[in-house]
């Protein structure tokens, strides 16, 4: 016989079921019409077909797409699926009368049975908030209420049949022998509190955690790069050491100390002479995350006054200055296909090839008519882009580029000619375009009239992600001698529309510098053997052929299957309420594929009272001890305690080079421990990452929840 608590939850799903079948399925006559229409757009794009109206059908599935997430998002709830129609079960007592309330995505009420959406009904708080045997008193629907929580569970219900109950009794697991108990505590976040401080040194590795004492008894609260002169390797400090003229590549694996030494190498220069301590030393990226990060951490090296930006922030100023006529606002809805054009690799080439084609004076008008002419010259675009052996756009692709852009150039005409209605603005990526046109039309880029724009020193962190055009934009503001420190890696490579190149002797060719130093860092300091391995195995074929040495091993890889992203979250809220208790001084991030995911869990967390929780949007991190959420891009360069990656599904995360880079740049900002949420249906990546092979990564374990 099953364990009683199995044999509650069998009758509760049984009663559940019977309600349901009951309800009159909803009828979605419109929402099945718009279905249809957008399957027969997507035909039409796909095949290539109407090519000169290509724009057309690219808007229509803009506004079809946009009305079907209207339907499925307005005033009708949305349906109790029968097939897995809840994930979590509550029992209450209040005033001596018992009731059960089961947790899922939908909310239907018939009779006895009461199934709440966990996102908006106010007693699912009561799960999110309290253990089973806990007492509570809380304001839910205007009125207060107070009881006990007989019963709290987790179930797993797939196709409408129980597959699983967690439960403080034990957890318990259906299989073709009948259901069985499973020993064992819960998973647990612990034992890495202030790991990611940059942690070890060779040689030292049990007894040097970075931060602390040789016995490691202080933590740190501030989560920024301390100073960390003593603990360079040998590689790092030869590389941070070498004459200042000249180009240096640094590139290594994720926690190699690729910005550590980017860092230092500016103190360093700065310390033989120090006149480069000032704006004329520029460090760019392309993350406010890492801008933040590095601002704050020059001071502590003794820098006081390079200047730090993003490279966007940093090419808008300077076009605003030069091109004042121009519209200041900035489109960031821009279709995937324009940004493409507008990062290739080939772009600059076709930009120096109209510039010596078209004759034009020397003046800001002339270069204007240079960028808007270049993005819409189809013949010479397909000349230089598609040929390019980097190349990812197809002809079509191109053509729906030419069109859209020669749309919104009309716009910006509209607006020079003082148009104010007109609802004209510049991409992200035109900036750098414009720089490069002046740069190829008139010469050096102007600081003041009659004063070129020149930098002593230039560190550019995360190149793999700059457009080659964009990299060409700040060789050509170096001074005499040029100096200058690239700092990345091809395998965290992830900007889908761009990028330099998928190696670095690609990208040193294409930059043309002379006589570069390429030092390789082969030292993974950041993270365990574990999440190494499992991030090398999330690469697959894009890994490096030899691996990184690794210099500690930690906790197992952790896989949670859960049938709905509130079960996710209840199960992550109860780990973190139990390490802010036992590890106050923990950074934890919990990483998403898209903002609506992040803004879920980060609301689900919140009302589940974890403490210091923290949205963060626009990559402003507090570098403190909490939970920050967000988005996977947006941890790019930094690095946590622990990190979960949440909702590594098929539908997020196809086999692609793109989805395997940016996994691997998830899983690899943790310092101690990596935890893997998936659905039912997990991304393939992910599924071969952890695939039972003779090439899977050691300690990675898997559970459906």
């Amino acid at each position: 016989m099953p364990h009683p608590v199995v044999e509650e939850e069998l009758r509760l799903l049984e009663q559940v079921s019977a309600a349901l079948a009951r309800v009159a399925p909803r009828e979605r006559a419109a929402e099945e019409g718009l279905v249809r229409e957008l399957e027969r757009l997507r035909e039409l794009i796909v095949a290539g077909e109407e090519q000169k109206d290509r724009l057309a059908l690219l808007e229509q599935w803009d506004r079809g797409s946009a009305l079907l997430r209207q339907l499925r998002t307005s005033g009708e709830a949305p349906t109790v699926d029968p097939r897995s129609p809840y994930f979590a079960h509550l029992r209450l007592r209040e005033n001596g009368r018992e009731r059960d309330v089961c947790i899922g995505k939908a909310t239907c009420i018939r009779g006895d049975v009461r199934v709440v959406d966990w996102r908006h009904a106010p007693v699912s708080q009561l799960f999110y908030r309290y253990e089973q045997g806990d007492s509570y008193e809380e304001e839910l629907g205007g009125r207060v209420v107070a009881g006990q929580v007989v019963a709290r569970r987790t179930v797993a219900i797939r196709d409408a049949a129980l597959e699983r109950v967690d439960a403080p009794e034990g957890s318990f697991v259906r299989s073709a022998d009948g259901w069985t108990a499973r020993a064992g505590r819960a998973p647990r976040l612990a034992g890495g509190e202030g790991a990611a401080l940059r942690a070890y040194a060779p040689g030292a590795v049990a007894a040097r955690r970075f931060g602390t004492d040789p016995e490691g008894a202080v933590q740190r609260v501030d989560k920024h790069l301390p100073d960390i002169a003593g603990l360079l390797d040998p590689d790092q400090f030869d590389a941070i050491g070498l004459p200042g003229a000249g180009f240096l590549a640094v590139r290594g694996s994720a926690g190699s100390g690729k910005t550590t030494v980017a860092l230092h190498r500016i103190a360093y220069l700065a310390y033989q002479d120090p006149t480069l301590d000032a704006p004329h030393t520029l460090f760019l990226t392309l993350s406010p995350a890492l801008r933040d990060y590095v601002s704050h951490v020059l001071p502590g090296l003794g820098v006081e006054h390079v200047r730090v930006s993003t490279f966007p922030d940093w090419a808008e100023q300077l076009v605003r200055r030069l091109f004042p006529a121009l519209p200041a606002e900035r489109r960031y809805d821009t279709p995937d296909v324009a940004r493409r054009l507008k990062l290739h690799p080939a772009l600059d080439a076709a930009l120096a090839a109209h510039v010596r084609e078209t004759p034009g004076p020397p003046r800001p008008a002339q270069v204007l008519d240079d960028w808007a002419s270049v993005l819409t010259r189809g013949p010479l675009l397909e000349a230089r882009l598609l040929a390019h052996p980097a190349n990812t756009l197809g002809a079509a692709d191109l053509r729906a580029a030419i069109d859209w852009q020669r749309a919104r150039q009309e716009e910006i005409t509209a607006w020079l000619e003082g148009d104010r209605e007109t609802p004209a603005a510049l991409d992200p990526e035109d900036d750098a375009i414009l720089l490069r046109a002046w740069q190829r039309r008139m010469g050096a880029l102007p600081e003041r009239p009659g004063a070129p724009l020149r930098f002593r020193h230039v560190a550019v962190d995360e190149v793999q992600d700059f457009s080659l055009l964009e990299l060409h934009v700040v060789r050509d503001c170096l001074a005499d001698p040029p100096s200058m420190t690239l700092a990345g890696d091809m395998q965290q490579q992830t900007t889908a529309h761009g990028g330099t190149s998928s190696s670095w002797d690609q990208l040193v060719d294409a930059l043309e510098l002379p006589s570069p130093e390429l030092r390789t860092l082969r030292v993974a300091y950041r993270s365990t053997r574990e999440i190494v391995e499992f991030g090398r195995a999330l690469l697959g074929p894009l890994a490096d052929e030899e691996p990184p040495e690794v210099l500690r091993s930690g906790p197992p890889i952790e896989i949670f299957a859960f049938s709905d992203a509130g079960a996710g979250v209840a199960f992550l809220a109860d780990a973190l309420r139990r390490l802010a208790d036992e590890e106050p001084l923990a950074s934890v991030a919990v990483l998403t594929p898209a903002a609506e995911m992040s803004a879920l869990y980060a609301d689900g967390l919140e009302q589940s009272e974890v403490p210091r929780v923290r949205r963060v949007e626009a990559g402003r991190f507090a570098f403190a001890p909490g939970v920050e959420v967000t988005e996977i891009e947006q941890a790019k360069g930094l690095e946590f305690d622990y990190v979960v990656l949440v909702d590594v599904s098929a539908t997020r995360f196809a086999d692609t080079p793109s989805s395997r880079r940016l996994l691997h740049v998830g899983a690899t900002r943790a310092v101690h421990q990596l935890w893997v949420f998936t659905s039912h249906d997990p991304s393939p990546v992910l599924a071969a990452a952890s695939a039972g092979r003779a090439d899977r990564p050691s300690g990675v374990n898997g559970s459906f929840i």
